[in-house]
């Protein structure tokens, strides 16, 4: 079993201004979910594989992996996307499980080999963190906790708990008006409760990736939507966890123009659901895996 990597915490400490609380109340609530569903609370024998779709993210690697919960994750997938930084440099010697794309694959392209790399691992539970250090790696422990007590099969970390936290935390004003459009359609159409559609911090039971067609989906940002809806589609468990997130220089974002055309490809998905579901127009977005 690869453990992860050991990160000396006088080389990230300069990094975590901003920080929330430490999410102990986390334990509490978990307990209670535990008791209800007549779960037990300590960790059954799965092996959970944290994937990284990377680009340029030489500056913020080491912070990102230093705030691991070590105790839950078996392994640390990298996947570079042809950064022109040293991302596989500082990957490699943080001792991480490295993939490196000859060519630029996009965004939904990248997240492809990290989930094929991650179910070829043997992995049980999967959990996409952007190495970017834009999301608080911390939860990771919560969102897996969800899956292990079989609560949820899969989990988004919400950056939104609050206007007034998100704003605060460095989201645009029109970054955050948008989110909040869509995700309200999204809830509607797809018939969810989710606080944060547009989330890049998401946790997998095997069972989804091995269900879902992730394939055949974009290679661009709108893989998420895509694969939000066939998890939709192929009625599995969503849920989510609030996750305290960062905006700064080194942080990935999209820009306006691309955040439209993420856009209109949503409200494209959105169509291609529902007339998949009413029989209009047949979609290998919503066929099952053959191997499934």
């Amino acid at each position: 079993m690869t453990t992860t990597p050991v990160v000396e915490k006088s080389a990230v400490e300069s990094g975590r201004e901003a920080r929330t609380d430490d999410p102990g109340w986390v334990d509490s609530m978990l307990e209670d979910i535990a008791r209800e569903h007549g779960s037990q609370t300590s960790r059954p024998n799965r092996r959970t594989v944290v994937v990284m779709p990377a680009y340029n993210a030489a500056a913020t690697l080491e912070r990102t992996i230093a705030d691991l919960p070590r105790d839950c994750v078996d392994d640390v997938v990298l996947v570079d996307d042809c950064s022109t930084d040293d991302t596989v440099e500082v990957a490699r010697r943080l001792g991480l499980h490295v993939e490196r794309h000859t060519r630029n694959r996009g965004y939904g392209g990248n997240q492809k080999t990290c989930y094929r790399i991650a179910l070829e691992s043997g992995a049980d539970n999967v959990v996409m963190v952007h190495p970017d250090f834009q999301y608080d790696s911390r939860v990771v422990d919560a969102a897996v906790r969800f899956l292990e007590l079989d609560v949820c099969d899969m989990v988004l970390g919400s950056r939104i708990r609050t206007r007034r936290e998100a704003l605060q935390g460095g989201m645009p004003v029109w970054k955050y008006v948008a989110n909040r459009c869509l995700t309200l359609l999204e809830n509607v159409a797809l018939g969810q409760n989710l606080g944060d559609f547009h989330s890049g911090f998401r946790a997998y039971r095997r069972e989804v990736l091995e269900t879902i067609p992730f394939e055949r989906n974009s290679d661009d940002f709108v893989f998420d939507s895509q694969f939000l809806a066939q998890a939709a589609h192929f009625r599995f468990r969503i849920g989510d966890v609030p996750v305290p997130v960062r905006y700064f220089d080194e942080a990935s974002s999209i820009n306006f123009r691309r955040c439209l055309t993420y856009g209109f490809g949503t409200l494209g998905v959105l169509s291609s659901f529902w007339a998949n579901r009413l029989g209009l127009r047949r979609s290998q977005l919503f066929q099952p895996n053959q191997n499934a």
